[in-house]
């Protein structure tokens, strides 16, 4: 068999499979969350956030909605330096805010079944 023949065998199989795959998987919510980052990320948002009432007040002082923390919560980056994710019974992480719209960072503490912001650094 020549080459050129296994080539598009090769291809014509893989599109195929491609095409099965992306039917398959069509309207499902299906994510790919290896990096450490990514899988901290989505084990905070899974759970009940907790909020104290000092932190509220500060967050209605600056005028910050839950919009604007759920979207910090979902798109911040984790500075794993500046965190202490060993801490028992709960780990604290610090998650460096990317969008413009509200200036703050945010220290959370990851419990089992509780996530508890624990300070905001205004920038």
């Amino acid at each position: 068999m020549k080459l050129l023949h296994r080539i598009g065998y090769y291809l014509g199989g893989f599109s195929i499979g491609l095409i099965i795959l992306a039917f398959f998987l069509n309207g499902k919510k299906v994510s790919c969350d290896y990096g450490p980052e990514a899988r901290v990320l989505k084990n905070i948002n899974s759970k009940k956030l907790q909020i104290p009432t000092d932190i509220e007040a500060d967050f209605k002082k600056h005028n910050i909605d839950s919009l604007e923390i759920s979207n910090v919560l979902k798109y911040a980056n984790i500075q794993f330096s500046k965190s202490d994710t060993r801490k028992e019974p709960c780990g604290i992480y610090y998650l460096e805010n990317t969008s413009d719209s509200a200036k703050m960072d945010i220290k959370i503490e990851n419990c089992d079944s509780l996530a508890t912001i624990t300070e905001i650094i205004w920038k």
